[in-house]
């Protein structure tokens, strides 16, 4: 089951009109692209993903919707163009959903999940770039610790490179999850011991805080004055980014920040969609 996390709330930040122009910069499966393009008249909603898999799911999904919606296959760093093809360009309103959805986390070909025994790929875009295999069978034990510390925040970075490096070849993600639970101390936590390490892995793999930085730098060009942009973020390194952005913005005169405080999902969605519990929601509004 598909859960877009605080549709509500997205949809009334960036008061869509029915003639507007939007793009969901990371359209998963479609579920914030259909509540856009439900308020939209003659307007129109690009529907971009840097996984093409999940792009083609949406597609499917969002067939109803006919001319409402249009795609593009590309990353962050990308939209500019893409936008300016379309004859997009300035839109009305951003939305930006940085979580990897459920579905991607638990298609065991992508090797997001601790007991995949399948390649331990996790590219969102499995036409280019290097394997979380690659790095964590050719990197040096120190870049393993760094990439762990820096972008997981994980504090046993050291022991579990270490870990890691001896333990070569990693063969899958469940061996993968396997040597870390096994270098770990007993859990204190309901997070299983290897999630940090992941999610490193899978930043990195994608240039994640490259390519959100090459949007949040971007922002002023993609969207028009009295649009709207809208953040859901999934951990500290990404939200810290959104925030300083939105905050550089406003202090420059460029846009006005909407949310003062952040915004979190409520009582009954976390009840209903547990994963939704960690998303912050940011918004401005473009001068």
């Amino acid at each position: 089951m598909h859960y877009p996390v605080m549709a509500g709330e997205v949809i009334s930040y960036l008061a869509v009109r029915p003639d507007g122009v939007y793009i969901d910069a990371t359209a998963g499966l479609g579920g914030h692209t259909a509540a856009i393009a439900r308020q939209l008249d003659s307007g129109r909603v690009m529907a971009n993903d840097a996984d093409s898999e999940s792009l083609a799911k949406a597609r499917e999904r969002l067939e109803e919707f006919g001319g409402r919606v249009i795609y593009n296959h590309g990353r962050f760093s990308e939209l500019g163009s893409a936008l300016e093809e379309s004859g997009l360009r300035p839109v009305d309103g951003l939305l930006a959903d940085l979580g990897v959805s459920y579905y991607q986390l638990t298609d065991p070909e992508r090797g997001f999940t601790f007991t995949s025994e399948s390649s331990l790929d996790m590219r969102l875009d499995r036409t280019r770039g290097e394997t979380a295999s690659d790095l964590v069978n050719y990197s040096s034990e120190r870049d393993l610790s760094d990439i762990a510390f820096h972008y997981g925040e994980e504090r046993r970075a050291r022991k579990l490179a270490r870990a890691v490096v001896r333990a070569r070849p990693i063969r899958n993600a469940r061996h993968l999850a396997n040597v870390i639970e096994s270098a770990s101390s007993p859990a204190k936590s309901r997070l299983h011991p290897a999630t940090r390490f992941f999610m490193a892995l899978r930043i990195v793999v994608n240039q994640e805080l490259e390519q959100l930085d090459a949007l949040l730098e971007t922002l002023p060009g993609l969207v028009g004055s009295g649009g709207r942009v809208v953040f859901l973020t999934f951990h500290s390194l990404e939200d810290r980014k959104v925030k300083r952005r939105f905050r550089a913005l406003a202090r420059d005169g460029l846009a006005t920040v909407l949310t003062k405080r952040v915004v979190r999902p409520g009582e009954e969605e976390t009840r209903e969609n547990p994963p939704s519990r960690s998303a912050k929601l940011r918004a401005l509004e473009m001068k």
